[in-house]
């Protein structure tokens, strides 16, 4: 198996190095390809300064789905992973990844962050699975198994099929693409022995909280994605409604106990109507436009200007 790992990087390179340094030790015949938003942090010093990097591609783009699929242009493997900057692979991981495409077509395992005091916990990412076995979820008679954005291997041929990722959405990229491996009958396999290792994340709250989540773009996503793929189904709806309840109550609770503020809760709700209503309208002049199993009006072949810069080292 001829391997490529995409690492998608914004201003995170200390964190990037440690990532770096796993993947030289535990896959080394990888071809390494690292997609780096405009950083201000040194990060593209650090890269081009290794000699482990096949191809350094730097974008002036900040959203994710935009690098994973900028890395995926250029790499060569067939078969292609994503890792988070943050995130470590360990010694198992590359056996995993090639004993997992014996029997599927999408291999993802769990997501482990590192406390201080070193002891592993599941991570907290709105776009990954974190426990010791998949999710899944039966939406419209369709089986989803959902997988972690930052620790997944494709084949290539199924990266092709649905055209990479969706370059609309901020969040819940890997989510959607759980959707439409689905619809097209792709396989996810999970192997524990895929994992990885997270830094913990560091997170600020102002205003009562409202920046620790964007929750206008989380129900943007969310609706844009269930519409994009299942077009008006009670399902959807039924959906996005228990999950609009359940924040409701889970921020109320956080009133009561004096961890938020009634105008935070209230602005909460603004941000989840206006992302309802936005996420629904551009949800369905997506299906529209694009009627193929894919479900991809945003997708790899729809531009060709992700990169302003490239360093590509297989050249020289």
């Amino acid at each position: 198996m001829d391997l490529s790992v995409v690492v998608p990087t914004l201003n995170g390179r200390d964190r990037l190095a440690a990532c770096l340094d796993a993947l030289a030790a535990h896959a080394p015949a990888a071809e390494l390809v690292v997609v780096n938003g405009p950083s201000a942090d040194g990060t593209t010093g650090m890269v081009r300064d290794r000699d482990d990097v096949d191809v350094l591609v730097e974008t002036s783009d900040r959203t994710v789905n935009v690098a994973r699929n900028a890395g995926i242009e250029v790499a060569t493997g067939d078969a292609i992973a994503i890792v988070d900057y943050d995130n470590r692979i360990g010694e198992s991981w590359l056996a995993a990844a090639v004993n997992g495409l014996d029997h599927g077509d999408v291999v993802t395992g769990p997501v482990r962050a590192e406390s201080a005091d070193g002891e592993s916990e599941a991570a907290d990412a709105h776009d990954e699975r974190t426990e010791d076995a998949p999710e899944h979820r039966t939406i419209a008679g369709r089986d989803v198994t959902y997988f972690a954005g930052g620790n997944v291997v494709f084949r290539r041929e199924t990266l092709r099929d649905l055209d990479g990722f969706d370059e609309y959405l901020h969040t819940g990229g890997a989510r959607d693409v759980a959707h439409r491996l689905a619809g097209t009958g792709h396989d996810v396999v999970w192997e524990p022995g895929l994992h990885v290792s997270k830094e913990r994340p560091t997170r600020t709250a102002a205003d009562g909280g409202r920046e620790s989540r964007d929750w206008g773009w989380k129900y943007r996503a969310l609706t844009y994605r269930l519409l994009k793929n299942y077009g008006i189904h009670p399902t959807v709806f039924g959906r996005t409604a228990t999950h609009a309840a359940t924040d409701a109550a889970a921020v109320a609770r956080d009133v009561v106990r004096g961890e938020a503020t009634p105008s935070g809760w209230v602005g909460h709700g603004r941000d989840v109507v206006y992302g309802i209503a936005t996420g629904s309208s551009n949800g369905m002049i997506a299906r529209a436009k694009d009627r193929s199993p894919a479900r991809n009006p945003n997708g790899i072949s729809k531009r060709a200007d992700r990169a302003v810069a490239k360093y590509d080292q297989r050249n020289e």
